[in-house]
């Protein structure tokens, strides 16, 4: 119901703290009560499966959004025309977002038609902050449980920062059902790694393979984000790799150019390092891995480019 959506996804940090029992996921945003400070109040939703029959590929993305802002050069009203270009282009069917506000998201949400939905909260605990959202086509996935910790010692207080982030960092997490696939399960984890502190990259990258081995081992796992750590040069990456997870760059059958993923709206670097990666539980198939280079008249959606890949969970 659109005006329900309107007011869940705005409820304020003290309706947060005050809510006591778990409720249905919204056609919107997850609310700030998925970040309350008891585990167990992970939010549940029922969703119908299709009938079973082979499932065509799964297609995944992670985007750096840069945050919107109305500074020029590159400013959002600039840029969205170019986003919305891109992502219709695209049409992901789950897509790890990292550094969306809140108006933003519902721009991108507008842009990319009814079909989509998304779930996020902000990493100070309201819907106005940074997010690291993830949006899903509804036609092809249901959400089952959603989650948001912190990056910090103590994941389940609301903008915990104990390891010297330059600010709050947050794990979103979705359990989905492939409506394509008969109902099969899978997990997708969305974060954005400090830039400042190589620290707190590796603390996070341990407690994200933490939480990790604590979802259904029978599931497969999707892991996307912005790590701002290079791939293959970095401790953190290495513990996430060391771990199991695959990265879906170096796996793919098939791959397109490489760039440095971030390009901060300059001439884009071939061969450059990947902060922005997809990873994934062993067994599942990369079909192709691709950079997006898209801009129109010289403007670039973004200030990093997205990451693409097909995936076979199966």
């Amino acid at each position: 119901m659109p005006n329900q959506r309107r007011v869940t996804r705005r409820l304020g940090l003290q309706a947060l703290l005050a809510a006591a029992v778990t409720v249905p996921l919204s056609s919107a945003a997850i609310t700030p009560s998925s970040a309350s400070s008891a585990a167990s109040r992970v939010r549940r939703v029922t969703a119908r499966a299709a009938p079973s029959k082979p499932a065509p590929r799964l297609d995944v993305m992670t985007f750096n959004l840069r945050y919107a802002s109305t500074a020029e050069p590159n400013s959002w009203a600039d840029r969205r025309p170019v986003m919305r270009e891109l992502l219709l282009r695209a049409r992901p069917h789950v897509m790890g977002t990292q550094e969306g506000l809140y108006q933003q998201l519902l721009d991108i949400e507008t842009g990319l038609g009814p079909h989509y939905d998304w779930v996020g909260t902000g990493r100070e605990g309201g819907s106005r902050d940074e997010s690291t959202a993830i949006y899903y086509d509804t036609r092809r996935l249901a959400p089952v449980e959603h989650y948001t910790f912190w990056l910090s010692d103590t994941p389940e207080v609301i903008r915990s920062n104990t390891w010297n982030a330059a600010f709050p960092r947050i794990v979103t997490w979705v359990r989905f059902r492939d409506l394509a696939d008969g109902g099969r399960e899978f997990y997708v984890a969305n974060t954005h790694f400090d830039q400042k502190s190589q620290y707190a990259r590796e603390r996070s990258a341990t407690l994200l393979v933490k939480r990790i081995a604590e979802f259904d081992r029978r599931l497969p796992v999707v892991v996307t984000g912005d790590f701002n750590a290079y791939a293959h040069k970095n401790r953190a990456y290495d513990t996430l790799v060391d771990s199991g997870l695959v990265d879906t760059w170096d796996a793919a059958e098939r791959r397109g150019p490489q760039y440095a993923t971030f390009h901060g709206y300059h001439r884009l670097k071939p061969d450059g390092d990947r902060i922005d990666w997809i990873l994934t539980s062993p067994g599942v198939t990369t079909h192709q891995a691709t950079m997006d280079t898209f801009s129109m008249h010289g403007q670039f959606p973004s200030d990093h480019l997205p990451v693409q890949v097909s995936l076979s969970l199966r």
